[in-house]
């Protein structure tokens, strides 16, 4: 089993990573999981074989030491390692009356394999925000991170957004008439939000929700 410190002292030696912040946004995990894996001085297989494939880096010499930190096949790396970095925002998107926590000012950022996100929309366009309220339970829950992809503002049926409506910000599936939009949840205990003629002067879709986390 590898130790911590031999293992970060490599990653440190052959990438730009040189604190465990560094690590722990390079892996997309918190810092609390770096925390323990140091207490518990081991690493997770999986963390060796993520920054393999991130820094084309020998699993081999990260995990054992072995030969050198060399980088692995191109035609590999293209095909299988090629990572994109999606920003985490400090607005959040309320499930409920709406938030006025939207500024869009980057509060870290989460890696992502490139590949994936291109199969869920326009992986530039793609921002994180958190949800906070629980009116698209169970769906969509207090606390869930949601991967928003504004390049989709296209209203589709029985299709999650975040929208906007004057100065605040919510989540919720999108019904378009003629003349008004409807603003439904998923929570029964929670009424629909009725917008018309004025109304919609106001009412902008932000993007289309492509994906959501939860922590347990």
């Amino acid at each position: 089993m590898i130790e911590f410190e031999v293992f970060f002292t490599r990653v440190r030696q052959a990438t730009s990573i040189a604190t465990q912040h560094d690590l722990a946004k390079a892996l997309g995990v918190n810092r609390s999981a770096i925390t323990q894996a140091k207490r518990r001085n081991s690493i997770p297989q999986k963390w060796v074989l993520a920054l393999s494939r991130s820094f084309q880096l020998s699993a081999d010499w990260l995990e054992f030491g072995v030969g050198k930190p060399e980088v692995v096949p191109t035609s590999f790396v293209q095909e299988n390692t090629s990572t994109c970095t999606v920003p985490k925002v400090y607005a959040r998107l309320c499930a409920g009356g709406g938030s006025f926590e939207i500024e869009a000012t980057p509060i870290e950022e989460h890696i992502f394999k490139q590949s994936w996100l291109e199969k869920k929309g326009t992986p530039s366009a793609m921002v994180l925000m958190d949800v906070t309220g629980d009116s698209m339970e169970p769906f969509i829950c207090q606390g869930d991170t949601v991967l928003v992809d504004q390049s989709q503002t296209t209203i589709h049926p029985n299709t999650i957004y975040a929208v906007g409506i004057e100065d605040s910000i919510m989540i919720k599936r999108v019904l378009t008439t003629q003349h008004n939009v409807t603003l439904t949840s998923d929570n029964s205990a929670y009424s629909p939000i009725e917008l018309q003629g004025d109304e919609l002067l106001s009412f902008r879709i932000i993007g289309k929700i492509v994906w959501s986390s939860r922590d347990y």
